[in-house]
């Protein structure tokens, strides 16, 4: 109650002496009142850290692979294509802290968090001797009744700022599902495999023609459904394919 009068009064405030430091002043007792908390270890955050706590960042699991052919993470879609190279940022386990943050982003409204990842994956990316510079960047769309539902696409904030590190150009208007499907969380790899091939179209395909796309997703499990996409562009003539995403299951 005490924090929504203070914010009450300054937001008045900030009406009146608009270029006054109302909002200096409620931004420090947002923070002193309702502190940021890191989402790894619950310890206060401070100035300059977002979601985690320097010990937790320097703790989360990075996988270390390139986007590069052949390895374990490019592996997954070999039996579609064996020149689509993959890269994911980080490890998911478990009950671990990508677990968390992957939870917050999804399905607590945490949209910041995947604006967060992509700025580390962009500038991941651009470390990498031979990063092919990119036409477009696609994220792994949701069908229209399910981003209703949630009210956004998770890898949307992180897809867009991918693009911008980049220097490539993002779009949700190209890959588009038309098949809706239950949860793929319970189901074995050949279980996603059938059940989400021909999930996926392609929108004016002319648009993607001898260009090259980084397809892009919050979490590798199986591979299934970037397979699904990846089939579904793969008969554009011309057009060659990379993956990003936040994580991939061990």
């Amino acid at each position: 109650l005490i924090h929504l009068k203070l914010s009450f009064y300054l937001g008045l405030l900030q009406q009146t002496r608009p270029y006054a430091i109302g909002s200096k002043v409620l931004n420090a007792l947002d923070s002193f009142l309702v502190p940021d908390l890191c989402f790894g270890c619950k310890v206060q955050l401070y100035r300059g850290e977002n979601f985690l706590c320097a010990f937790c960042r320097n703790d989360m699991p990075l996988t270390e692979l390139g986007m590069y052919f052949g390895t374990p993470i490019s592996c997954l879609f070999s039996e579609h294509s064996p020149k689509i190279g993959a890269f994911a940022l980080c490890y998911f386990e478990p009950e671990g802290i990508m677990q968390k943050l992957i939870h917050q982003l999804k399905y607590q409204g945490k949209q910041a968090i995947g604006d967060w990842f992509g700025t580390w994956c962009g500038n991941e990316l651009l470390k990498q001797e031979g990063l092919p510079k990119f036409d477009w960047v696609l994220p792994v769309p949701l069908h229209p009744k399910r981003q209703r539902k949630r009210g956004y696409n998770q890898c949307n904030l992180f897809g867009k700022r991918i693009a911008g590190c980049i220097g490539s150009t993002y779009t949700e208007r190209i890959l588009i599902r038309h098949v809706f499907q239950t949860t793929q969380t319970t189901k074995d790899r050949t279980s996603r495999l059938a059940n989400i091939r021909g999930a996926f179209t392609v929108v004016h395909p002319e648009l993607l023609e001898n260009k090259r796309v980084l397809l892009i997703d919050d979490v590798i499990t199986t591979g299934a459904t970037l397979n699904a996409c990846c089939e579904a562009l793969s008969d554009i003539p011309g057009i060659r394919i990379s993956i990003a995403a936040m994580a991939v299951v061990p």
